[in-house]
């Protein structure tokens, strides 16, 4: 259930029944193992399209929500330095790092950064810096960025995460109250930010603080 044949049933139920179309990204969730992001007992569920606990009352989202997030990012031009909002497993920064050149991170509980690092470390994935902080803030010191994903629910999108993006970057985030969240792709237009829905989604709720 951990094999490279179980990677490739997931991916192609994702490009046939799910839609997604970016060969780029189906690429890497192919290859990328993601049975290592999950607990060893929950090993066996890896290539279901379905989130799975972390702890934490965290989850790793469902690949689908990963590619189509991933997608939405990169579509209309791959970004090159990319924040995202909510480490978590550390899946999903696992896979924007092997699209783009510097993935930024912020994770607000430590012991899910500190799995996510050795995960990272394993991986050989060198071109991801993150830090344990308040993921509303953001990371100011390395602002701009070109792209920012955002993967928790907030009931609005961030000022602050709006204000370190790139005139021409993009940003993708759930928001809305659990049962209602929508999947937001907002970029810069002649009048100020254009919103686009992409579709209905759960996550759990954007925090603050530290834990």
């Amino acid at each position: 259930m951990t094999s490279q044949r179980a990677r490739d049933r997931m991916v192609d139920g994702l490009a046939t029944k799910g839609g997604i179309r970016d060969r780029r990204v189906l690429d890497v969730l192919r290859s990328l193992p993601r049975h290592l992001f999950i607990d060893e007992a929950l090993a066996s569920r890896a290539y279901e399209d379905t989130a799975l606990p972390i702890g934490q009352a965290q989850t790793i989202s469902q690949p689908y929500v990963v590619a189509r997030m991933t997608e939405a990012l990169i579509e209309h031009r791959l970004p090159k330095r990319v924040l995202e909002i909510g480490t978590g497993s550390g899946y999903q920064c696992a896979v924007l790092a092997q699209l783009v050149e510097q993935v930024y991170t912020v994770e607000r509980i430590d012991e899910l950064l500190r799995n996510a690092r050795r995960r990272f470390r394993k991986l050989g994935l060198d071109n991801i810096r993150s830090r344990h902080d308040d993921g509303r803030l953001g990371w100011p010191e390395f602002a701009p960025f070109d792209a920012i994903l955002v993967t928790a629910a907030g009931a609005e999108l961030e000022p602050a995460l709006l204000d370190q993006l790139a005139p021409e970057g993009c940003l993708v985030a759930p928001v809305g109250p659990p049962g209602r969240q929508q999947l937001l792709r907002v970029r810069a237009g002649e009048q100020g930010w254009v919103h686009e829905r992409l579709g209905e989604v759960s996550f759990v709720p954007l925090l603050g603080g530290t834990g």
